[in-house]
């Protein structure tokens, strides 16, 4: 699907590393290797506020024979050294250990979150919060904390981020009262639970929201299912939006009759409409070193968003090649589009993404692009 707003606000070059939280910590140069994946919200005054991933690496990371990671711990950056024979170094972005008795990995990069405002279009960057910045605090994030997803609850917003350690790979809380000023509340999911979305509204009383639990091994449904074993969303309620409950009924599954939801995830937090609550997701085909990703929707009940009132069978948003095409010097991916946040905006809605996990999109995706359209078996066909 094409649409007549479609761009990218938001790059690499647009960050100001003199102003990073890393600065003045450790000795080696570092450079932006993605703004990305933007949590979006309204803020009170009208405007929209984007909080962007800045995956900020090491420029050189082998050096001396040695391999280097960024580490957060005690108020300060360090760089952890660790021996070329002892990794395999083939991604860039990352590192392998080798032996053991399952996969370790660490990162060339440490992300921290960067509030960027934005007219009330998302067209145009009004100011960059570099005062506002959110790094780790805890040692359960001191490689990083990533993938803001944005909702707003009654009086007050919910922030879930992925905060990556060796202690665990889990789900952050932040809140708000203002989406400017947020206060960590801690984990609310654990291990490898990712994609966190809290729907922007109650459901009976209670918060519901979207998760995706990561694992290595699925058990397979009969020969003749329309569902394909994998990674799934999946559904969870809480009294209090700390403590999480998964639910019985399963959520949004990958299917059988399509590669493009091998391996899917949610994308915006789930919005409130006349037909239920859209959910914007990723699919991924299965292609070179991390697959195609694009973004499906679903409509969901407004009672039992267990139950799927619509889906779109087409893709919604695709990679679009030609908007990096004035950045293809700084690429390291292709054929990613990472859908992270969505604002209503009257007749159609706001919708930010991460573009080839380098820089941030913007879409104004109209409404009727959701009405009409009603259940189908097996989205991404």
């Amino acid at each position: 699907m094409t649409f007549a707003v479609d761009r990218l606000v938001f790059t690499p070059p647009d960050v100001d590393l003199a102003r990073s939280p890393l600065r003045g910590h450790i000795d080696a140069e570092t450079y932006v290797l993605g703004a990305f994946n933007p949590g979006l919200t309204r803020l009170p005054g009208g405007n929209l506020l984007m909080m962007v991933r800045v995956a900020e690496a090491l420029r050189d990371p082998i050096r001396d024979g040695h391999i280097h990671a960024i580490r957060w711990a005690d108020g300060r950056y360090l760089l952890d050294a660790w021996p070329l024979d002892l990794v395999d170094t083939s991604d860039p972005r990352k590192f392998m250990m080798r032996g053991g008795g399952w996969r370790v990995m660490a990162l060339t990069s440490l992300s921290w979150l960067l509030p960027v405002e934005l007219s009330p279009d998302g067209l145009r960057v009004e100011a960059v919060h570099y005062d506002r910045a959110i790094e780790p605090r805890r040692s359960y994030q001191c490689y990083g904390v990533e993938d803001a997803r944005i909702s707003r609850v009654g009086d007050r917003w919910l922030m879930t981020t992925c905060s990556v350690s060796p202690e665990r790979h889990a789900t952050t809380l932040y809140t708000s009262t203002d989406a400017l000023d947020w206060t960590l509340e801690g984990i609310v999911l654990d291990h490898q639970n990712k994609d966190m979305l809290v729907f922007e509204g109650l459901v009976d009383g209670r918060y519901w929201a979207q998760t995706r639990p990561l694992g290595d091994l699925y058990f397979a449904y009969p020969p003749d299912s329309e569902w394909r074993a994998g990674p799934s969303i999946n559904l969870a309620t809480s009294p209090d939006a700390l403590h999480w409950k998964p639910c019985d009924q399963p959520g949004i599954r990958p299917c059988s009759g399509t590669v493009t939801s091998a391996r899917m995830g949610g994308g915006t937090p789930p919005v409130r409409t006349e037909r239920g609550w859209l959910s914007l997701w990723h699919g991924v085909e299965p292609s070179g070193v991390v697959g195609i990703y694009r973004t499906y929707w679903t409509i969901l009940d407004h009672d039992d968003p267990s139950v799927i009132v619509a889906s779109g069978a087409a893709p919604l948003i695709e990679p679009a090649p030609a908007l990096t095409d004035p950045i293809r010097d700084l690429l390291y991916l292709d054929n990613v589009v990472f859908t992270t946040g969505i604002a209503d905006a009257g007749d159609h809605y706001v919708v930010a993404s991460g573009e080839a996990d380098l820089a941030c999109r913007i879409t104004h995706v109209p409404k009727s692009a959701f009405a009409g359209v009603g259940r189908v078996s097996s989205p991404g066909l």
